[in-house]
């Protein structure tokens, strides 16, 4: 466990533990330098300690890129609590994570993930100021998914003009990984853009209420029975790892853009999909719109400030393609080069001398 944290290049990383409320937690800060890092907090029944370690390796390296490419003033960080939350997230534990997150003074923005919601980041404020994705009662932004949702749909439309000529997603099929907060938020927008969507989530009650509000989705039974559809689009929206050499074999989509984090499970998928003619749009690059929403809030949240940062999702996105096309390199280097590009040029201003 030691030697995975010291050889994946991040600046800190804490193992939280409060014996009576049951918290067992990771805060894993990767870079602050572009300012103090920002992630979400996911709460999730782990099957092993080190197996959350990883997640939140990974996804706290993800949210550094992701925060510099977006070109927010934030670090990478993410969190992540070892539960079921159905079954064992309290106002105990959420406040003894708050005051792990107070320790850090600062270092350390969170805010919502999978298993965590507004509401919640209300409970940990109760501990600490270093919260963001609070209830709009409270002053926050509320539901962060509302612009990741719409910057993936962004990113979507800038793919779709890469590969296609134009970012119009009518008539197109597009296929949805998961259907809670990002993945339905999606369907909602393509049905307002005439695609078509095909649908699969193991929560029979999610698809049910999404079918519901919109009797035109297929569903099918699961995601291997999803990529097997001709689509034109596939969106992972729910856990990370929805890319594998088993599922690109069987995946007929042109282009792969969506909400989940991690998306790409092997290394070299990103190769094997160019060599497939298969346009991916980066997953950090496109799922972006939440932090944007999340990081407004410190300047007292306006919605329509965020959500016009989220819309240039579009143009960054489309950045990622063309300098990917332009140099050979897949979109997955492309979208890392310039993230990295951005976190040294903005570090290197700190040997100027800013004054009190």
């Amino acid at each position: 466990m030691i030697d995975d944290v010291f050889g994946s290049g991040h600046e800190q990383v804490v193992l939280c533990h409060d014996e009576e409320s049951g918290l067992r937690a990771v805060i894993a800060l990767y870079s602050t330098a572009l300012g103090p890092a920002m992630g979400g907090t996911r709460f999730y029944p782990y099957r092993s300690a080190q197996a959350a370690l990883d997640d939140a390796l990974r996804l706290s390296t993800a949210m550094a890129y992701k925060n510099a490419l977006a070109g927010l003033d934030h670090g990478g960080g993410k969190a992540v609590i070892i539960g079921d939350p159905d079954k064992h997230k309290s106002e105990t534990v959420l406040r003894a994570y708050g005051r792990f997150v107070h320790g850090l003074n600062g270092r350390y923005l969170t805010a919502c993930d999978v298993g965590t919601f507004s509401p919640d980041m209300d409970v940990v404020a109760r501990e600490t100021p270093y919260v963001t994705g609070r209830t709009v009662a409270n002053g926050g932004a509320g539901d962060s998914s509302i612009l990741t949702a719409w910057g993936v749909y962004q990113g979507m439309r800038a793919a779709a003009q890469h590969r296609w000529g134009s970012p119009d997603l009518g008539g197109k099929r597009v296929g949805i990984a998961g259907a809670g907060k990002v993945g339905s938020r999606l369907t909602e927008l393509l049905i307002e853009a005439d695609a078509r969507v095909t649908i699969t989530d193991p929560n029979r009650s999610a698809i049910d209420a999404l079918v519901g509000r919109f009797p035109g989705v297929d569903v099918v039974a699961g995601t291997e029975e999803l990529i097997d559809v001709d689509l034109d689009v596939y969106s992972p929206c729910a856990m990370g790892g929805a890319v594998s050499r088993a599922s690109l074999a069987s995946l007929k989509a042109e282009i792969v853009c969506g909400g989940a984090n991690n998306q790409l499970a092997e290394a070299g998928i990103d190769r094997e999909m160019a060599a497939r003619g298969i346009l991916y749009a980066p997953d950090y690059c496109v799922n972006s719109g939440g932090v944007i929403q999340i990081a407004d809030e410190l300047q007292g949240f306006n919605f329509e400030r965020a959500k016009a940062r989220a819309t240039g999702i579009f143009d960054t996105t489309l950045r990622v393609l063309e300098l990917a096309a332009s140099t050979g390199v897949t979109t997955a280097v492309a979208a890392d080069q310039l993230a990295e590009e951005r976190i040294a040029g903005v570090s290197r201003l700190l040997r100027l001398y800013r004054g009190a």
